[in-house]
């Protein structure tokens, strides 16, 4: 199974980043996935010159390829003035609109302040929904707070929140059939210019 982590966090090393690890170790141990990492950062100029051009230059058009091949998605966003960040949104709307229907996403976002984890329910899964992603119940949200020992240890609850979300989407993930590329149906050229063609 191949599960990808879409990360939106800016500096480095990074909170965001951080939990996106530790969500990605918590489902590896439950299920056996093949993992890749998108980091947004190094995608910014990419995603804002795709929407210039229309066009996907070729890390972009990797980093695109991959979601859409993924059988799991976990997204994690910095929550800036009470949502997700532009670079989060900017690149899901990159996506093609199918790209995500049907596919288990775990959504998680990081924060100064646990008064800004609303943001999951109002911002990141209404996205989702509208993708048509089937987002777990559980969604993860850490503030400052919950990193209570440091970069490397966490307070109990957020350990129990991320070891909910991941048993959700491992079982998601161990219940969905593998993603398969969909073929394109090839139509003869006479037969697509006789539909061209004005009724007589």
């Amino acid at each position: 199974m191949k599960l990808v982590v879409v990360t939106a966090g800016l500096t480095q090393p990074s909170s965001t980043r951080l939990l996106a690890d530790r969500l990605t170790e918590a489902v590896a141990r439950r299920t056996d996935v093949e993992v890749r990492v998108v980091e947004l950062r190094d995608l910014a100029v990419d995603i804002a010159n795709n929407f210039v051009t229309g066009f996907p230059g070729a890390r972009l058009r990797e980093a695109i390829g991959a979601v859409t091949e993924a059988d799991g998605l976990i997204a994690v966003t910095p929550i800036f003035s009470g949502s997700y960040s532009g670079l989060f949104k900017s690149f899901f709307d990159v996506l093609e609109t199918s790209a995500l229907a049907g596919k288990p996403v775990l959504i998680a976002a990081t924060g100064g302040t646990a008064r800004h984890s609303l943001a999951l329910e109002h911002a990141l899964r209404p996205l989702f929904a509208y993708l048509r992603a089937v987002v777990v119940p559980t969604a993860v949200y850490a503030a400052s707070e919950d990193w209570g020992g440091g970069r490397d240890a966490f307070t109990d609850g957020l350990g129990e929140r991320i070891a909910r979300a991941a048993d959700e989407l491992a079982g998601l993930l161990r219940t969905r059939a593998p993603y398969l590329p969909q073929e394109e149906e090839l139509v003869p050229f006479e037969q697509q210019l006789a539909a061209l063609r004005p009724l007589e």
